[in-house]
């Protein structure tokens, strides 16, 4: 359950889940495919549904958890915030697990997007626990996701620009440190509490599986 890093120990953790992901570029997201950001900054908010998992002997099946973020410009320039919301029926020991991970701890240096994120958001507001609420399908890039109080996101498929249909698109990332495929989607989303204000409309959207440890992403 350990490893011995840089002279400490490493709590080893995996997590398998569903990810829900809505930032304030265009569709598709620019920092996919390693080019600056739409609009010159980043904002995001990010939902992850844990479907199995562990941090050491700390069991996270089924605890939900989100971040708020903030860049003034790309997310590898810094200077970033963050916040995280787990939910409010999380244990102590799951929710200090997560606090854990979700801000890079016992992770190899740049090996998942929550090391990358907290390395790059130095200042981190207080962890909220409010209820999560969420129900979507990735295949169908439909669904929504809500923390009482703080945020509701929304997403449905990218609309054909000329009929209107719904537009199917995905992204691969073999060398991804956060998933190898996601299906990319329409997404709204808006704070309403919290220390991050935003609001987004009809912008890039994302839903993947998740199957990473603190060594990186370990498959689709």
């Amino acid at each position: 359950m350990i490893d011995i890093v840089l002279g400490g120990i490493m709590t080893e953790w995996t997590i398998k889940g569903e990810e829900l992901a809505n930032c304030n570029c265009n569709f598709g997201c620019p920092c996919q495919f390693s080019v600056l950001p739409t609009h010159g900054n980043c904002e995001a908010v990010v939902v992850f549904d844990i479907e199995s998992g562990h941090y050491g002997d700390t069991d996270l099946a089924g605890v939900r958890a989100a971040g708020v973020y903030y860049w003034p410009g790309p997310i590898h320039e810094g200077n970033g915030q963050m916040q995280l919301i787990i939910d409010e029926s999380a244990s102590v020991d799951q929710r200090a697990a997560l606090q854990a991970i979700m801000t890079g701890e016992d992770t190899d240096e740049m090996a998942t997007m929550w090391y990358v994120y907290s390395a790059m958001a130095p200042t981190k507001h207080e962890t909220l626990y409010v209820p999560i609420e969420l129900n979507w399908n990735r295949d169908e890039r439909t669904g929504f996701a809500k923390a009482t109080g703080i945020f509701d996101v929304e997403v449905s498929p990218i609309p054909h620009i000329v009929s209107g249909a719904a537009h199917r698109a995905s992204i691969q990332l073999p060398n991804g440190f956060e998933y190898r495929h996601a299906e990319a989607a329409s997404g709204s989303a808006k704070t309403h509490g919290g220390e991050i204000s935003l609001t987004f409309d009809a912008t890039h959207a994302h839903l993947a599986h998740l199957n990473i440890s603190g060594h990186g992403v370990l498959g689709a």
